[in-house]
């Protein structure tokens, strides 16, 4: 096999007892998560481990909890497969910033220390403003875009074929699930979230990530790490910071940047994260792809075994 991708949950993949078994069973993994909870100041881990829900679905907890979850996956990989290196890495929305950590674009520390950030800095957003999310199903990509003008929302994620978030003002969310069959979208589903991220609701989070990655020490990773907002790979700083920050409140980009990897040769893909949510994706937009899910003991040790 072909060095692979390695490929990042975002937020909504969060389970309660996630991490429990690697970190109890492998000392690389305790020290991680040690380390994430005396920078953090308070224990991410019992939280991942124990909950209660409402805690971990919390935004500025669950955006820190994947990055520790992707980032220990990757460490016992690589720990049990010295000679593993992936090819590239890619993230959905929150994920980019765990394919950088893993790429080696900024430190274990400083990538957290920002995405606790980012997502208090959401957190914060969401309870200034009324947000909301739908899910649009079966719906062609520029009738989606005449929906969202026309109800004066913002397309979020372009997450497969057939699958568009749109995430703005709830009563505008509302207004666009009413009015989705009139523009041809089979199903829209409000979605339950705490607000409208990826939406212009955003700006004031983006803006208070923009100051903090302004002050990150950030290097150019050695593979390439693609950007969510552009479906391109990054590799100078400021391209970097600058996707990192437009992220906010930009589309997540993801059939396009899955059909990039794809068009530049990568058909094996790893996904580290709770669930099978990225293999779901990847499957509708590179059926030809093959994407090996890892989030516990048992599927680490199948992953090891395919890898071997």
């Amino acid at each position: 096999m072909t060095q692979p991708v390695i490929l990042f949950s975002g937020q909504g993949a969060q389970k309660i007892g996630m991490a429990r078994d690697w970190v109890e069973s492998s000392a690389t993994a305790r020290d991680l998560a040690k380390q994430a909870d005396e920078a953090l100041g308070y224990s991410l881990t019992d939280i991942m481990f124990n909950g209660p829900e409402e805690s971990l679905t919390a935004t500025s907890k669950c955006q820190p909890a994947l990055y520790l979850h992707g980032l220990i996956g990757l460490a016992l990989l690589k720990e049990r497969l010295p000679n593993f290196q992936p090819a590239a890495a890619a993230g959905l929305s929150l994920g980019e910033f765990t394919a950088h950590a893993a790429a080696g674009t900024f430190s274990f520390i400083d990538g957290l220390k920002l995405v606790s950030q980012r997502g208090t800095f959401m957190e914060e957003a969401c309870n200034a403003t009324d947000g909301s999310m739908a899910a649009l199903i079966g719906g062609d990509e520029e009738k989606v875009r005449e929906l969202a003008a026309a109800a004066d929302v913002d397309v979020a994620n372009l997450n497969a074929p057939g699958q568009i978030v749109i995430s703005g003002l709830s009563a505008n969310i509302d207004d666009a699930v009413a009015k989705a069959k009139e523009f041809g979208i089979r199903r829209a589903i409000k979605l339950n979230v705490a607000g409208a991220y990826h939406s212009r609701l955003m700006a004031s989070a983006q803006e208070k990530l923009a100051a903090e990655l302004s002050g990150t020490t950030i290097t150019s990773p050695p593979i390439p790490v693609i950007a969510n907002f552009t479906a391109a790979p990054v590799t100078s700083e400021d391209e970097i910071r600058s996707t990192l920050t437009s992220q906010v409140t930009g589309s997540v980009r993801w059939i396009e940047s899955i059909q990039h990897l794809v068009s530049q040769g990568h058909n094996n893909f790893i996904e580290i994260g709770p669930g099978k949510v990225i293999a779901g994706l990847v499957a509708k937009i590179a059926p030809e792809a093959a994407v090996i899910s890892v989030e516990d003991l048992p599927s680490l040790e199948a992953a090891i075994e395919a890898l071997s």
